[in-house]
């Protein structure tokens, strides 16, 4: 049976998220579970960080809904908010958190009926222009949702643009627009409005940016959000391990081509592994020859075009046969080296899984 599988390492889950609260001790946690956890399962990473984080965060309802439905019962928020009057009924229903980044979603709000409220978190763009109030708006759109009776709290967000970039100061210009706006609404209120502002690059990079919450989302799957630090660097653990199986193996002469276009030509006698997984299953279809692979634990080399359901390996001189074990990038094989080497970032290999990649149960 052809086998190509993902398993998940919940203690590395665990240990990531005790590196994130270390740098950002003040702060609770909204952990980013959308889509798909980042590939990782939503509703089985939702479910071994119970207890462990203090919200969840997602993109849209149907997220927040399918979790709803797996049992989980914690605090949702929905980052692009609701776009229609019955999805907000639907979100009051589900007791979520929900973003309001629009006039559009202020009016949906003004003309709610009656019923349960919700707490919202007023988006500001700070700079990154995207979505969100901009500072000069925030006040008046601050007083419009404090007299509805459907909102129960207003909390305070934006999102970092350039956190990654460490030489720009994109992100201490944002952050002092955020707080000026924080500073001015919680002197209307009359007390300290909450707020959250750090993604993972700014957890790990800018420890002065601390706020009631932090949104980690790719750190806590063990990836960089840097280009030019590692995972390790911090002591994050890849949660995810993708595998596969050795299906045939052949020897080749100098000369012999591999792969549609011959884009690998064999100028030594070698032996090819032909892996059970391709483009069809997620894996990286512009991934380049030299791009690691780890067969029986050690590292060998991607050649050929990738296929559809098959990769070609050089294994060199290290032994293998059908049915011996690959890994694809997790544990042994950052799945960074694997997303620069295919000309792409982690997110992007996570979140590109298909359906046809076996899940296993976290034990």
């Amino acid at each position: 049976m052809r086998d190509t599988w993902l398993t998940l390492n919940p203690h590395a889950l665990t240990q990531n998220l005790a590196v994130l609260r270390a740098h950002h001790p003040q702060s609770q946690v909204i952990a980013m579970v959308k889509a798909d956890a980042y590939g990782h399962g939503a509703a089985a990473i939702a479910s071994l960080l119970q207890g462990q984080v203090e919200a969840l965060g997602v993109a849209f309802l149907a997220e927040a809904l399918a979790l709803r439905a797996q049992g989980i019962t914690g605090p949702i928020a929905v980052l692009e908010g609701v776009f229609s009057a019955s999805e907000l009924t639907e979100a009051r229903n589900a007791d979520l958190q929900l973003a309001v980044h629009s006039p559009e979603q202020v009016a949906l709000l003004q003309a709610a009926p009656l019923g349960p409220a919700v707490s919202v978190w007023l988006k500001l763009n700070t700079g990154m222009n995207r979505l969100g109030f901009r500072p000069t708006e925030a006040l008046a759109v601050w007083r419009q949702l404090k007299g509805l009776s459907v909102v129960s709290r207003i909390n305070l967000m934006t999102h970092f643009s350039r956190a990654d970039e460490l030489a720009s100061n994109q992100t201490e210009l944002q952050w002092g627009r955020f707080t000026a706006v924080r500073d001015a609404l919680s002197l209307q209120q009359g007390a300290p409005l909450t707020t959250s502002v750090a993604n993972s690059a700014a957890i790990l990079a800018w420890p002065a940016m601390q706020s009631d919450w932090m949104r980690p989302g790719i750190a806590l799957y063990g990836s960089s959000p840097f280009a030019d630090q590692s995972a390790e660097s911090f002591g994050l653990q890849p949660v995810m391990t993708l595998h596969s199986r050795v299906i045939a193996v052949h020897a080749l002469q100098a000369g012999d081509e591999v792969g549609y276009g011959a884009a690998w030509v064999a100028d030594a006698p070698t032996r090819i592994a032909v892996v059970a997984i391709g483009y069809g299953d997620g894996y990286p279809r512009h991934a380049r020859n030299g791009t690691p692979v780890l067969v029986n634990g050690q590292r060998c080399a991607l050649v050929g075009r990738v296929s559809m359901d098959m990769i070609t390996v050089d294994l060199g001189a290290v032994p293998a046969q059908p049915g011996d074990e690959v890994v694809l990038w997790g544990d042994g094989l950052p799945a960074d080296e694997v997303a620069q080497a295919a000309g792409t970032i982690s997110y992007e290999l996570f979140c590109r899984l298909t359906p046809r990649v076996r899940r296993v149960a976290p034990c």
